[in-house]
């Protein structure tokens, strides 16, 4: 069974911004080089900027110290406790298995 291909989504939604005339020429320039329209431009900028901020704000940061009791709580981890056990048999009986 082959997989279709990905349509892109249709772009409908549209973001305005007043800027100095400066920074419009500047952007102007880059594009031109980019070899994009300004539009283009922009939103690859603006997307790729999205992507920087969330990557770095999603990134779990952690002391040498923190990082080696992590990595040695997952090489060893405890025995589940009762309460554990309990939450997943609940879990059992009210989720429904997709498998």
């Amino acid at each position: 069974m082959g997989t279709a291909a990905k349509r892109p989504e249709p772009a409908d939604e549209r973001i305005t911004a007043r800027l100095p005339r400066s920074t419009r020429l500047i952007i102007e320039r880059a594009a031109a080089i980019y070899g994009a329209s300004i539009n283009q431009f922009l939103v690859q900028a603006a997307v790729e900027r999205a992507n920087e901020v969330l990557r770095s704000m999603e990134a779990v940061k952690l002391s040498a110290v923190d990082a080696q009791a992590f990595m040695d709580a997952l090489a060893h981890p405890p025995e589940p406790n009762q309460e554990l056990l309990k939450a997943v048999d609940t879990h059992g009986r009210i989720v429904e298995s997709r498998d």
